[in-house]
């Protein structure tokens, strides 16, 4: 009942700062798109916005590292294992520049969505081919631009931790257009966070590491399948290491 309380509260503050946080990011896109066309300064702001509610929650004890491994003039392909709901937020708290990939619904929350809509977020339809093609044609353009995507190859959340299979979009973008992969860890968000639930699960802890790149020429002779399952067998490596963390006793 305790921790149904605290999980409300959460989704109650939620609600009532997204107010004029939204309004805070659209008198920022209209004062900085005429010389920030990238959204550079919008995205940073939304780092910011998700990050309050994690830092709100003392109980979330989140490690991050890796972040000297991003280079400030690079357009990377991120990607990452996907564990809870809880990992965009976690995300959020690296503080670097991309676009998120994300599903067409989260697009239609109220003040949330559209501030993903402000930030030129990319919007993918699960399981229509047409979608897939316009997601990946915004990605090719958004990375001409000079800014990352981030994607979660998996597709969906992780019901057990496991890292299922990677889909391909991320692997054939980064192929076609040449880019560095960089590689995102994240441990201890589904224990947070369960898929299909909101209850607060009390104290735990929650680590997320940015990895060395993957450059091009560690996969261009690579067909995107075969670069998926390095990149996949890379990821599930690190996990293992990073688990013994967020699974120990926290303190």
């Amino acid at each position: 009942m305790l921790n149904r309380l605290v999980s409300a509260i959460i989704l109650i503050i939620i609600a009532l700062t997204s107010i004029p946080l939204f309004f805070i990011a659209l008198v920022l896109r209209l004062l900085t798109y005429p010389f920030d066309r990238r959204l550079r300064l919008l995205h940073l702001f939304t780092c910011f916005w998700a990050s309050i509610y994690t830092w709100m929650i003392p109980a979330w004890r989140i490690r991050i590292e890796g972040r000297e491994h991003v280079r400030k003039d690079a357009a990377y392909v991120v990607v990452s294992n996907h564990q809870s709901q809880l990992d965009i937020l976690v995300a959020f708290r690296l503080f670097f520049h991309y676009k998120w990939v994300s599903k067409i619904e989260i697009f239609r929350l109220p003040l949330i969505g559209w501030n993903m809509v402000l930030n030129r977020y990319i919007k993918l339809k699960r399981g229509d081919k047409e979608s897939v093609a316009q997601m990946l044609q915004k990605c090719e353009m958004h990375l001409e631009e000079g800014s990352s995507i981030f994607m979660f190859p998996e597709g969906t959340r992780s019901d057990d931790g496991e890292i299922k299979a990677f889909k391909l979009g991320a692997f054939q973008l980064a192929l076609k257009k040449k880019v560095p992969i960089l590689p995102v860890v994240i441990s201890g968000t589904n224990k947070a966070l369960p898929k299909y639930s909101m209850n607060f699960t009390g104290i735990q802890k929650m680590y997320i590491k940015i990895f060395e790149e993957i450059p091009y020429s560690a996969f261009e002779n690579l067909t995107p399948e075969e670069t998926a399952q390095m990149v996949r067998q890379f990821i599930i490596e690190k996990l293992k290491v990073m688990n013994e963390y967020t699974l120990g006793k926290a303190t």
